[in-house]
């Protein structure tokens, strides 16, 4: 009837003659069977199919209609043979005619159940005594065959167009629901203890630290589906057949998400097709790497588009880059209590981010997470305009940290902090990282901070060079450090930076 054509698999209810399929049972009717100014005939049928299977047959073949709507929520089954004869009716009296005899194919299953309500079980399910008598008075207004049993039990028989009470608690659920939720006492739950604990392990904890930390970068939470398009899927490195929807929510909803990237992506997108194309967004979730328990990671993740911000008279905006989304996910990090100090950025990013632009985040031969500029051929899949950063980090990945100790004083030094900068000439291929972990590497208890300030790459140096500033922070904990002292740290500083880089110092 919707002017489509469909391929059907067997486990879709059709009604078909000799010809071959007319109709999807309980979904939507054929195209040749349908009523025109000329039909004479008309077969009128009222059917009783099965809901999971109507449903499954919608869901499947994306196809949304009233008839499905209600065969999937289950119909009446003692309404069939009435529902007949009140269409067959309407149609004599409004249009003439003449009926023919009723054909039954098949049976009604039957209906009729009958559960035992415990006089006890309002109070122990719903918190609210409630006396037998009102309770049976209750279910008769709402349809039910009630008798009392010995003991103020209650012997139910739900009626037929009540196909969602199927047992004890349901009757508590239906008596409850007409005495009134707020007839429930409120009762304070009893404390093992009166000292406090926290009702979150320090494990559990790490979700929330991660999301009020995002949140505090500027970015805003998002919740999108656990599922995505397979060819979506794809190209984020999922889709394995053990993680395709049998039974899918929409066509094109039919894989388990191998990364939170594509529906931030996707986000995004909206909000630039409506006229907010500066968005940054963040979700908290699960991912799917395989179909095993440890294949379910739980994962953060994040995209920059466009513009850092709006036009301003002081400043002027910038795209949003991997180092924007590279700080959140290392705030993530932090957040969680990984060592942010020992956390090494390696150029191997997966193929969905931009090569060169992109990196992965590592302790040792663990990885935290993924940071950069989304691939431009990825984003032309999803119809997103670049540029578009994302990050992802993984929870699980990080370990649980040690039993809690009390925590040391804050002790500040007295002494004044004194401030060094270094140029170094480098191979314009050399990382940053590594100098800033030679650099560490010199005095753990003497450095306090270390930052990198400039790159240069032009004039003045030679082809296949750039030249990294750092400066560096001393902070003496226990005296004032000599001229001799400190030009002694600065020579050890350069000589380890030139063996490990290989640069010089820049003159």
């Amino acid at each position: 009837l919707n002017g489509q054509e469909y391929a059907l698999d067997p486990e879709i209810t059709v009604i078909a003659d000799s010809v071959g399929v007319q109709s999807l049972g309980g979904v939507i009717g054929g195209e040749a069977t349908a009523c025109t100014e000329a039909t004479t005939e008309v077969l009128i049928e009222a059917a009783l199919f099965d809901p999971v299977r109507t449903a499954a047959t919608g869901r499947k073949l994306n196809i949304g209609s009233d008839a499905r709507y209600r065969f999937e929520r289950g119909l009446d089954p003692a309404f069939v043979r009435d529902g007949l004869e009140i269409a067959t009716r309407l149609m004599l009296e409004l249009c003439g005619g003449e009926a023919s005899e009723v054909i039954t194919a098949g049976a009604v299953p039957d209906w009729r159940r009958r559960y035992v309500l415990h006089a006890d079980r309002a109070a122990s399910l719903g918190g609210l005594d409630i006396p037998h008598d009102e309770s049976a008075e209750i279910l008769r207004a709402l349809g039910c065959a009630v008798e009392i049993l010995a003991g103020g039990d209650l012997s139910v028989e739900p009626p037929s167009w009540r196909g969602d009470i199927v047992g004890e608690a349901d009757l508590v659920e239906e008596v409850l629901r007409i005495k009134g939720y707020d007839q429930i006492p409120a009762v304070p739950l009893e404390r093992a203890t009166p000292l406090s604990r926290p009702a979150l392990a320090p494990v559990q904890r790490r979700a929330e630290l991660v999301r009020r930390t995002l949140a505090e970068r500027g970015l805003t939470e998002g919740v999108t589906f656990s599922f995505v398009a397979a060819r979506e899927a794809e190209l984020f490195g999922g889709a394995k057949p053990e993680l395709r929807l049998v039974n899918p929510i929409s066509a094109d909803l039919d894989a388990m998400r191998p990364s939170l990237l594509p529906g931030l992506v996707a986000a995004a997108r909206r909000n630039a097709d409506r006229g907010f194309p500066d968005v940054a967004l963040f979700e908290l979730g699960p991912l799917y790497r395989d179909d095993t328990p440890k294949g379910q990671v739980l994962a953060a993740a994040g995209v920059r588009s466009a513009r850092t911000g709006p036009k301003h008279w002081r400043a002027s905006a910038r795209d949003a880059d991997l180092y924007d989304v590279k700080a959140d996910a290392l705030a993530a990090l932090a957040a969680m209590g990984a060592p942010a100090e020992n956390i090494q950025a390696a150029a191997d990013p997966p193929a969905w981010y931009h090569p060169g632009r992109a990196g992965t985040l590592r302790l040792g031969p663990t990885v935290l997470g993924a940071f950069g500029e989304l691939h431009p051929a990825v984003l032309e899949a999803l119809d997103a305009r670049p540029p578009i950063a994302g990050f992802e980090v993984f929870l699980d990945a990080v370990s649980a940290p040690r039993a809690a100790r009390t925590k040391p004083s804050l002790r500040l030094s007295v002494f004044q902090p004194i401030e060094r900068d270094f140029a170094f000439v480098v191979d314009r291929d050399l990382p940053a990282e590594t100098l800033l972990r030679a650099a560490r590497g010199v005095d753990r208890k003497l450095v306090s901070e270390i930052r990198l300030f400039d790159v240069y790459e032009g004039t003045g140096l030679a082809e296949g060079k750039k030249s990294l500033a750092i400066t560096v922070v001393l902070q003496p904990p226990e005296r004032t450090l000599t001229e001799a002292e400190i030009e002694g740290f600065s020579k050890r500083l350069i000589a380890l930076v030139e063996k490990a880089t290989g640069g010089k110092l820049r003159a």
